[in-house]
């Protein structure tokens, strides 16, 4: 199988299901944007192999993968997204992981070691796509797991820093 097809070489594409629809458009945009944020994901993982929560990133990718086919699929129930469950496990990691950390007693800035880095470009490029699923009216359950996710990404990031021995970037005025 040939990994071409020159189907979108009039600057369209396929939807599961068949319809075309223009590369820009919003629903393209937001499931191209999580499938950005997968791959950053996968760069950080690869950064830090050995990470302690490089088996959590590994399912939270298979979740994006989730909804990035529900997002392409629209009106279908072939690809129902995540459950309300992995929300829920989201949490629990998250405050697992706040429970090794120092207070923050400032904002920080994105930064520190290179695997923290590449979390926090992650953190961000998730609230991207959370702001464009939002704009489709999406599931709410899609909503809440992206908006949980960039705080998982936020305190992996932290994390990354501890674990690397370099300390958060604290945020000055000048």
């Amino acid at each position: 199988m040939k990994i071409y097809t020159r189907g979108g070489d009039s600057g369209e594409t396929s939807l599961f299901g068949g319809d075309r629809v223009a590369k820009n458009d919003p629903r393209i945009e937001a499931y191209g944007t999580v499938d950005e944020l997968n791959s950053f994901i996968g760069l950080a993982r690869a950064t830090w192999a050995s990470s302690p929560i490089d088996v959590q990133l590994g399912a939270i990718q298979a979740d994006l993968f989730e909804i990035g086919a529900q997002l392409a699929a629209p009106g279908s129930d072939r690809f129902p997204g995540v459950n309300r469950r992995r929300t829920d496990e989201l949490e629990q990691a998250i405050d697992s992981i706040q429970s090794e950390l120092p207070a923050l007693t400032s904002f920080i800035l994105p930064g520190g070691s290179l695997a923290a880095a590449q979390l926090h470009v992650a953190r961000t490029v998730c609230r991207r796509a959370e702001r464009l699923v939002v704009s489709l009216g999406e599931s709410k359950t899609t909503i809440a797991y992206l908006n949980r996710l960039s705080d998982y990404l936020f305190v992996a990031a932290r994390l990354a820093n501890l674990r690397h021995g370099t300390n958060d970037v604290p945020w000055t005025r000048r």
